[in-house]
């Protein structure tokens, strides 16, 4: 329960039950409406923190009061909820880019050619869960809003990735001491990569041409053998269905009862039951039906 340090799936569970098909935890997208409610003009915007001890209380007050819809967001400042979203990103139980994955986005910069590392940060994005895509790309499209007024709040392009990289490529599940030690090399370095991710963000939800083309032949492939199965299926049902009428015509419900060279005739004018006769060399058509004429 709650909303700091929760998982994005528990937290979509929470929020589906009060507002149906949300693939956004609500907290984050009204910490996004709280902040672009007042002016994205403010100077220093993400950059300058909240008062840390204010920021402490808020969220303690947060988690008691936000599903109770009893929290007074008109106590909360720009800069504090600018805080409170970062402290969200950073407490998930998993990055946001998950722990699979994050040390591939993190060696993105290594790779030789922008191109290559556009194309790996790609891939990397399409193969996030669900509610971390959805989350990321809200998230991105909200830092290019920052960017897009940079001329007043000074929050160019180049300090938005440096303020916001620490965020989400370090978690409390490295261990303090790493963190203390590592984390201004580390925002130095992954700063590039959340430069690219902002900039380059609608190329990042596109699916690559050669997995549309991989895609593709597969399905014509798997077309083909459904089709072919099909045909394999209808042909063998056809032939054991003519197998079983062709049985059925040569049986009858006494044939296993019926002793050499005897036949069974039927004279449906004379008889509705048929007459078993045994085969003689001297027997001819007449006889039989005198059988049945004495019969009736």
């Amino acid at each position: 329960s709650g909303l700091f340090g929760v998982p994005l799936s528990v937290l979509l569970e929470q929020d589906q039950k009060k507002v149906p098909g949300t693939k956004i935890p609500l907290i984050f997208q009204k910490l996004i409406a709280q902040i672009e409610e007042a002016t994205l003009e403010t100077e220093g915007l993400l950059r300058i923190p909240g008062v840390a001890t204010r920021i402490k209380s808020l969220c303690q007050e947060l988690e008691a009061k936000f599903y109770e819809g009893t929290f007074n967001w008109e106590n909360v400042k720009q800069h504090d909820a600018a805080s409170l979203l970062k402290l969200f990103i950073r407490e998930l139980p998993q990055p946001l880019l998950t722990v699979e994955y994050l040390k591939a986005f993190q060696d993105v910069q290594n790779l030789p050619t922008r191109k290559q590392q556009l194309q790996a940060l790609n891939l990397l994005v399409l193969l996030l869960p669900e509610a971390n895509r959805d989350t990321l790309k809200v998230l991105l499209e909200f830092l290019q809003r920052v960017i897009d007024h940079r001329d007043k709040n000074k929050m160019t392009l180049k300090n938005v990735a440096m303020v916001m990289a620490p965020n989400l490529f370090t978690f409390h599940g490295l261990g303090s001491k790493t963190i203390e030690q590592s984390e201004f090399v580390m925002a130095a370095g992954t700063a590039n990569v959340m430069r690219f991710m902002i900039q380059y963000q609608k190329l990042l939800w596109t699916i690559p041409k050669f997995i549309v083309n991989q895609v593709r032949k597969q399905n014509t492939e798997s077309q083909k053998k459904e089709k072919k199965d099909k045909a394999m299926k209808k042909l063998l049902k056809k032939m054991a269905y003519d197998r079983e009428k062709h049985e059925k015509q040569e049986k009858t419900p006494n044939d296993a009862d019926v002793p050499q060279g005897v036949i069974r005739v039927q004279a449906p004018h004379l008889s509705k039951v048929s007459m078993a006769i045994q085969l003689t060399e001297e027997l001819k058509a007449g006889d039989i039906v005198a059988r049945f004429l004495s019969q009736k």
